[in-house]
């Protein structure tokens, strides 16, 4: 059974999208994967879209959502080190990964951004498939 997980982020613009788009990517099968922010935002950042493409994963479909458009209670619950405080989201797993914004940054700042993203979530998938997260 697949187990749900969310990232969480203020915008859902950036950092908690790439890191949706790479759950998708490598944790498909054991991961239900949702992103969403505290705040509306109108875009995903154009340079996320460009990096992850760069490196295979495509986010063109991906829009920011809030809190109220993903599953009430999910059992891994991820933020992104934006100090965002948001409405308690019933969940067996909370970690915050403590990412620095690439936003307004150069692409470089985005692709460092990216490929730390990729290792936690490569970690994060690899738990859960040996069931370290019930």
């Amino acid at each position: 059974m697949k187990k749900t997980a969310a990232f969480i982020c203020v915008h859902n613009s950036c950092r908690s999208q790439m890191a949706e788009g790479w759950a998708k990517k490598l944790g498909s099968d054991v991961l239900e994967v949702y992103s969403a922010g505290t705040e509306e935002y109108p875009e995903v950042k154009p340079l996320a879209v460009q990096v992850m493409d760069e490196a295979g994963v495509d986010m063109r479909d991906q829009r920011p959502k809030l809190l109220n458009e993903i599953p009430e209670e999910v059992d891994i619950l991820i933020t992104m080190g934006c100090n965002v405080v948001c409405p308690f989201v019933p969940n067996s797993l909370s970690e915050d990964w403590g990412l620095d914004d690439p936003s307004g940054g150069p692409i470089e700042d985005y692709r460092e951004t990216r490929d730390l993203i990729k290792k936690k979530v490569e970690v994060l998938v690899s738990r859960v498939r040996k069931e370290v997260i019930k």
